[in-house]
């Protein structure tokens, strides 16, 4: 009796697993849409690219936006764009994330400047290009300060905010290319992918935690695009668009909006990207012959390897 009614239970879970795959995969059930209008939404690197777009995309659904860059010029001129899209309230400040007192300098400031941020889009990153036999221990550590270390000391900060209040905006985690299951194709980007996998198994923790510990108000949303055509990975071409598309930064901006808006945990683009899911089932070799149609490493020699020239 006792195996029949775990081979039962097991079989509901199941089930239920086949249906959630489905329902994610194929969007069979729409799902609802979150509303932005009187959030406080804090985007790291938004002086350009995706940062920006997402704040551009943003800034017609009454969120207050509060912009962290580095490079104060192109910050300002993301303040600028938003408020002609639409935005009432855009404050920017100066910050290198990388640096843990600076990033709790400037969220004391948000806090009594602007008030408690609601939602978190973590976007600041580098991409240096080079092969793992080129880098170099400061190319390791500038690589994981700032695409690491600065979403640690950033979620750190604001976890007392969305712990305690359980707030139903939630903690938006936006990543580049070379993380969750791409992060295999990562030819010469191997401290790049590395920081970005250390970003996911984060996130995924972070999760389990909130959703076990009830705090199921605070959503999580995981992107992992491919490559986007911005100055980040500008000069990559997909070898296989067909199959792994460069998405256009605008279009890649709009899903990652709606990501937000229909409180998906992963974004994944493109949806050929999921069968780098299916890789622990299948020989290394197999992976390998799969880089190798797609001519990955090809293409990021052709475009990492001319900046290392440059």
């Amino acid at each position: 009796m006792f195996n029949f009614r775990c081979i039962q239970k097991l079989l509901q879970y199941i089930k239920f697993f086949i249906f959630l795959i489905i329902e994610n995969t194929f969007c069979l059930f729409s799902l609802r849409k979150k509303y932005f209008a009187g959030e406080i939404v804090l985007i790291t690197g938004s002086a350009n690219g995706i940062g920006r777009l997402v704040a551009l995309k943003l800034a017609p659904l009454g969120v207050t936006l509060v912009l962290w860059d580095i490079d104060d010029e192109g910050n300002k001129e993301t303040s600028r764009l938003a408020q002609q899209n639409g935005a009432n309230r855009v404050f920017v400040y100066h910050c290198d994330c990388s640096k843990r007192e600076e990033v709790y300098e400037q969220a004391d400031k948000v806090r009594k400047e602007v008030g408690d941020v609601t939602i978190l889009i973590n976007n600041a990153g580098i991409l240096i290009g080079k092969k793992f036999c080129d880098l170099t221990d400061e190319d390791f550590e500038k690589t994981f300060r700032i695409n690491f270390f600065s979403q640690v000391w950033v979620k750190f900060l604001y976890r007392q905010i969305f712990w305690c209040e359980n707030h139903s905006g939630g903690i938006y985690l936006k990543n580049s290319a070379g993380n969750g299951d791409v992060k295999d194709l990562d030819w010469g980007n191997i401290y790049y992918g590395a920081s970005k996998a250390a970003i996911i198994t984060m996130m995924e923790a972070i999760n389990s935690e909130l959703y076990h510990g009830g705090k199921r108000g605070i959503k999580t949303t995981i992107i992992c695009p491919y490559f986007i055509s911005t100055t980040l990975s500008k000069g990559f071409k997909s070898a296989r668009p067909c199959l792994l598309s460069v998405y256009d930064p605008e279009y890649a901006a709009s899903r990652i909006v709606d990501a937000i808006k229909k409180e998906k945990f992963y974004l994944i683009m493109p949806p050929a990207v999921y069968l780098l899911g299916l890789k622990i089932f299948l020989p290394r070799k197999a992976v390998l012959f799969f880089e190798s149609y797609v001519k990955f490493p090809e293409s990021m020699e052709e475009a990492f390897g001319q900046k290392k020239k440059d």
